[in-house]
């Protein structure tokens, strides 16, 4: 779906709330040309109780910290940026939705040191629906080894996110459609397997998960702690620092990435070898099923990860 297409028509932007066309910057705006921006993707859920944002706290607590390394100073505190979402989510009636907040270097000159560039942050929130697709929590998804690396930690900080890295993710997965998969893996400089485009992974091997560590220059995704702390309480026993190597992958029992977008979507075959039987794993299966009734509130565990819209 198109954004011409969606019933939204606002967006926040630098403290006050603009009309969803006016919504624009300048051609010479320093985040559009050097990638000097920062961004965050969170997601509301329609629950009895009204729509509840998904450990919103974290997001806003990794959104300021991603500013850092670039040495951004957002000019509004986090209660300002949290009270404008919500009055976004609720003066649109959204139930549910998506939420980009982002950061970045605006106009004012055009050297690649920002110099006295400002500030600028805007949020937007709109109705999205299945990231990678409407079959592919059932179903599971077919996946493509990049031939692009991921960037190491010690050349761009990996656990900022951060615009101008996600050229990184459009290349892998575009390489992947291209190829007639649906998404991509991306290895690290080392070779092990870093994460998705857009996605943590985890592997299940003889009943235990495996997950890529900081070390391998990821992101230290909020869904993926979310499935640990989900699937330790499931009393499954959870690597949550290891190395994964590309050819673990192909002896996988199951594969699942994660993410605030993907939410937990099954991998159902890599490259051209089927992992498992080739459809969604036992596992995959009872994480996800216990992701999606903790996220929709079909029980009362941890609360202490909603805020909620009308709260």
């Amino acid at each position: 779906m198109s954004f011409a297409e969606m019933d939204v028509d606002t967006i926040w932007m630098d403290g006050e709330y603009v009309d969803w066309e006016d919504a624009q910057i300048h051609v010479l705006t320093h985040g559009l040309h050097y990638g000097t921006g920062v961004f965050e993707g969170a997601r509301c859920y329609d629950t009895e109780n009204g729509p509840a944002i998904f450990r919103w706290d974290e997001h806003v607590e990794r959104l300021y910290e991603s500013c850092k390394p670039y040495e951004m100073e957002i000019d509004h505190e986090p209660a300002e940026i949290t009270e404008a979402t919500k009055t976004l989510i609720a003066e649109q009636d959204l139930a549910s939705c998506y939420i980009r907040p982002i950061v970045y270097y605006g106009y004012k000159s055009l050297g690649v040191s920002p110099g006295d560039c400002p500030t600028r942050t805007a949020i937007a929130c709109w109705p999205w629906g299945t990231y990678l697709g409407e079959d592919a929590l059932e179903n599971g998804i077919k996946v493509k080894i990049s031939s692009w690396r991921k960037h190491s930690s010690s050349q761009i900080p990996t656990n900022a996110k951060t615009t101008g890295l996600y050229v990184n993710s459009l290349l892998a997965g575009e390489e992947a459609r291209r190829n007639g998969f649906r998404e991509a893996i991306v290895l690290n400089k080392e070779g092990n397997v870093a994460e998705g485009p857009g996605e943590n992974i985890f592997l299940v091997r003889d009943g235990e998960l495996y997950t890529p560590g900081l070390s391998e220059s990821i992101l230290d995704g909020i869904t993926r702690d979310t499935v640990i702390t989900l699937a330790e309480e499931l009393g499954y026993e959870v690597h949550d620092n290891v190395s994964i190597s590309r050819g673990e992958l192909n002896t996988a029992d199951e594969l699942f990435f994660t993410g605030s977008a993907a939410e937990v979507t099954p991998i159902r075959q890599v490259d051209n070898v089927e992992i498992g039987d080739g459809s969604r794993g036992p596992i995959t299966e009872e994480i996800q099923q216990r992701f999606f009734d903790v996220v929709n509130r079909r029980t009362d565990d941890h609360e202490e990860w909603f805020d909620y819209v009308d709260a």
